[in-house]
C-alpha cells in the first residue's frame, strides 16, 4: 500500500509540474471558466428569470463552478490519450511501479487543479457582486463537494482517454459526452423553463443535484435530499468508472 501511495503521489507531481508549460492547459483551468462567468452574467444574465433569486450571479456561479470541476477531468483524459499515443503506458509497464499508480496519479492531480479553478471562480465571482449566504463550515462542504464531484467525473475523462487514439479525440468524446450534460441541467437557467421532455431529464442529472445542493451550501437555497443526493450520484459514477478505466489500463498496458 506505501508502494502505491508513493507511486501515486509521483505520477501526480509529475501531471502538475507539467501544467504551468502547457499555457493551452493552464488557460483552460484559468482563463476559459472566468470568460463563462462574466458572458453569462453580463449579456444573458438580464434575460434570464431567476425565481427566488434576488441577483442572477447568486443563480449562476454554482452553476458555473460545477461545469468547470466536472470538465477539470479533461486534463486527464488529455495526458492519458497523448501518453498512449506517443508509446509511455508501455513505458510504465517496464518501470517498478505499482500499475494503479498510474490512474491514481493523474486522477489525484486533477484534485489540485480543481481546487485552483475554484478559487479562481470564486475571486471572480466575489468581485463582480456573488455573495455567499452561509457558514464558513457550509461554504468548505460546498467545496469538499466539488472536488468529491470533480474526482469521480476525472475517472469517466480517464476512461476516455484510454479508449480514443489521440488527444484530440479525447477532446471531441469528452465535449460530446459530458457537455450536453452540464446545459441540460439547472447550472443555467432554471429546470421550470424547459420543456416538459427535458425536466424529466434535467431533475435527474447529476449536474442539476449538485448544482443545487451547491446553491444549498453558498446561498441558502432549499436542499431537499440535494446535498446527498450529489453525494450519492459522484459515488455511483466513480464506482462505475474507476473499475471501466483501470480494466481498460491493464489491457492497455499488456498488449
Amino acid at each position: 500500500m506505501s508502494r502505491l501511495i508513493n507511486d501515486t503521489l509521483v505520477v501526480a507531481e509529475r501531471n502538475l509540474i507539467r501544467l504551468p508549460r502547457s499555457p493551452d492547459l493552464l488557460l483552460a483551468v484559468t482563463v476559459q471558466p472566468v470568460m463563462f462567468v462574466l458572458l453569462f452574467v453580463y449579456v444573458f444574465g438580464g434575460a434570464i428569470n431567476t425565481p427566488g433569486y434576488d441577483d442572477y450571479k447568486d443563480f449562476l456561479l454554482p452553476g458555473i463552478v460545477v461545469q468547470n470541476i466536472a470538465f477539470g477531468g479533461f486534463l486527464t483524459a488529455l495526458g492519458l490519450a497523448e501518453d498512449m499515443n506517443k508509446g509511455l503506458v508501455d513505458r510504465f509497464r517496464s518501470l517498478p511501479m505499482a500499475r494503479p499508480a498510474v490512474l491514481a496519479g493523474r486522477t489525484a492531480a486533477d484534485i489540485v487543479t480543481n481546487l485552483f479553478s475554484i478559487i479562481v471562480l470564486l475571486t471572480t465571482g466575489l468581485i463582480i457582486g456573488f455573495s455567499f449566504d452561509a457558514s464558513v463550515v457550509e461554504i468548505l462542504g460546498g467545496v469538499l463537494l466539488l472536488l468529491v464531484f470533480g474526482y469521480a467525473f476525472s475517472w469517466v475523462f480517464a476512461l476516455i482517454g484510454l479508449l480514443v487514439s489521440s488527444p484530440e479525440a479525447a477532446n471531441s468524446v469528452g465535449f460530446i459526452a459530458v457537455f450536453p450534460l452540464t446545459f441540460i441541467s439547472s447550472a443555467f437557467v432554471p429546470v421550470e423553463s424547459m420543456p416538459s421532455a427535458l425536466q424529466t431529464v434535467a431533475e435527474v442529472n447529476p449536474f442539476t443535484v449538485t448544482v443545487d445542493a451547491m446553491r444549498a451550501l453558498w446561498v441558502g437555497a432549499p436542499a431537499g435530499d440535494a446535498v446527498w443526493g450529489a453525494f450519492a450520484w459522484s459515488s455511483v459514477i466513480f464506482a462505475v468508472a474507476a473499475p471501466l478505466a483501470v480494466a481498460r489500463y491493464r489491457r492497455a498496458a499488456s498488449r
